[in-house]
């Protein structure tokens, strides 16, 4: 059950008999993080108070007087100029947490309008390794993947790989022309990106270089035997590069179609656009202008050759027509977002209408100078780089803590799983947390702080968790099968009952605007709540056996919500740290 929705609804009825916009005004209604004023607050008396002439007041009491939550509120309090605030009675927190003890979903309901989601995300260039740059798709778009299943949509992912762009052509040219042997049998993928960088460099100063690469993009296109056969050499060790990182990522995709799967349909695409008058030529080219005086978006470019933007068409036409895809999110970075305005309504003109096109834009990882992360050497960081380093420092982290007990608790092999654990989440949950808008610092000693809002300091509540049931010989299963009471007589145990039903509302929140970063919000204020209810509450100490088993209750649904947040985001969990 979600609350917030409840109330919403609620409001909605109340306020119908006085507004036309009565939907709009109930989405006023908020959680309230401060419990002074209640759980949650409506502050949709003010703005309808304008559009009726009377006071804020006076409109709240017309509201309440419409207002049916006695059910499981306490009568709503008029606070400030008109502030309505709901208080969750004790009595009805009680049972609502009685009822999800035994929800494996948690109190998540599935979804009512099941939608066909098709997520495109990380999308690298196949013939150069991953760095830095592919993070933000990829742990963003993974983590939408997972939230959009857990409520119940129709979801399928697709890599949509650069596989067959002018790049190749470069490489080809490279391969033939620069290639080294030695090189290429140590480190395949690496030289063919070193080959890359280095014909783009002579290419800049040398047109018999550049026209060379264009030849071998053309011959490629034409499906030249020699240059198709190195072509899937080149892909076939390319993918394995790029799975063995998503491996490790815990990350899978149901499609991995690249660019070459729709080069067959690209003539098909421009003829359609051409018969039905929404592309014409312009300076050689064929374009399609999708706003007056604004700049064209290229679907043939004057010397025939095709481009991005007829790729992204076709595949939309795929999506809609053979996989009978409903809505499409795009997970790429900000800097593309001119091309997706021009793509998008080039798809609604050609007949694409009815799909919700979406660009989930992001923001860009920056270093401690505050431009884009990379390596002293000025180089774009390596993800693989990336992730041993965050690794090698989660075990030292690991290590420390350890070692320095009498007795340490953790073994090498568990040491090393729990440091790739943590330092894989960390990484993770310090881009997850952030609104995907927003740029952000890559700090390695806030991302693995055991305290405050990171994966770590998360990891190690659940752990702890798991720790209190190991230390008392409890079985977590059998107190859930047993389903004794909850007693909420704390003001630490009641604000920790209030977060554990609000876990369905972080997940909505996440899905409506593809922000993961109202769960991590969630999970940190969930652990951070635990956290003082376990300084100021007795559990296996505790003498009265019906409050034990209270608490006992509180400390499981708080590990099972922490677990399942977290693994939503993509991160594991371990019952020891």
């Amino acid at each position: 059950m979600n609350l917030l929705a409840l109330f919403r609804r609620r409001f909605a009825a109340a306020l119908a008999p006085l507004s036309d916009e009565a939907p709009e005004l109930a989405n006023l209604v908020k959680a309230v993080q401060d419990p002074k004023f209640g759980d949650y607050q409506a502050n949709c008396a003010m703005p309808l108070a304008k559009k009726l002439g009377e006071p804020p007041r006076k409109v709240a009491e017309r509201i309440l007087a419409n207002l049916d939550v006695a059910d499981c509120c306490e009568p709503p309090q008029i606070a400030g100029p008109g502030f309505i605030n709901l208080t969750l009675t004790t009595a009805w927190l009680e049972r609502a947490l009685g009822e999800l003890v035994t929800d494996e979903r948690l109190g998540m309901p599935l979804t009512d309008m099941p939608r066909h989601v098709i997520i495109d995300f990380s999308s690298p260039n196949v013939a150069k390794p991953m760095h830095v740059g592919h993070l933000r798709s990829t742990v963003l778009g993974a983590a939408l993947y997972r939230l959009f299943r857990f409520a119940g949509h129709d979801v399928q992912s697709d890599n949509h790989i650069g596989d067959w762009g002018t790049q190749f052509g470069m490489i080809l040219y490279g391969y033939k022309h620069l290639l080294d042997r030695e090189s290429f049998a140590r480190d395949p993928v690496g030289e063919l990106a070193r080959l890359y960088r280095e014909v783009n460099r002579i290419g800049e100063e040398d047109p018999n270089v550049a026209r060379g690469a264009r030849d071998e993009t053309a011959r490629l296109h034409a499906f030249d035997s020699e240059n198709v056969a190195l072509w899937r050499e080149f892909v076939q060790l390319c993918q394995k590069a790029l799975d063995a990182m998503y491996e490790r990522l815990a990350i899978t995709f149901d499609m991995t179609l690249g660019e070459s799967a729709y080069h067959d349909m690209l003539p098909g695409v421009v003829g359609s656009l051409e018969e039905r008058g929404i592309a014409q030529v312009s300076e050689g080219a064929l374009c399609v202008f999708v706003e007056e005086n604004a700049a064209p978006f290229i679907v043939r470019k004057s010397d025939g050759a095709f481009t991005y933007a007829t790729t992204d068409l076709a595949t939309i036409r795929y999506r809609a027509e053979t996989l009978k895809g409903q809505e499409f999110l795009y997970v790429v970075d900000a800097r593309q977002a001119e091309h997706f305005r021009m793509l998008f309504a080039t798809a609604r003109l050609w007949g694409y209408d009815q799909l919700d096109l979406r660009h989930v834009s992001f923001g860009t990882i920056l270093g401690e100078d505050k431009r884009p992360f990379r390596t002293r050497s000025g180089d774009t960081v390596g993800l693989e780089s990336l992730l041993n380093e965050s690794v090698t420092r989660a075990r030292k982290i690991v290590d420390d803590n350890d070692d320095s007990k009498d007795t340490p608790e953790l073994d090498q092999q568990t040491r090393a799983v729990v440091a790739e654990t943590v330092g894989i989440g960390g990484i993770k949950y310090a881009d997850l947390r952030h609104n995907r808008d927003s740029d952000y610092v890559f700090s390695w000693d806030k991302m693995l702080a055991v305290t405050g809002d990171t994966a770590t300091y998360i990891q190690y509540s659940y752990a702890r968790i798991c720790g209190i049931f190991r230390k008392g010989g409890i079985d977590r299963q059998a107190l859930r099968r047993q389903t004794p009471a909850i007693h909420l007589g704390s003001p630490a145990e009641r604000r920790l009952a209030v977060l554990l039903l609000r876990f369905p509302e972080s997940i909505e929140a996440a899905i409506e605007d593809c922000r993961p970063h109202f769960v991590t919000q969630y999970v940190f204020t969930l652990a951070d709540a635990f956290t003082k209810f376990y300084e100021e509450c007795q559990v296996l100490k505790e003498t009265d056996e019906s409050l034990r088993q209270s608490r006992l209750v509180l400390c499981d649904l708080v590990a099972r919500m922490l677990k399942k947040g977290l693994w939503l985001l993509g991160i594991d969990t371990c019952e020891q740290m």
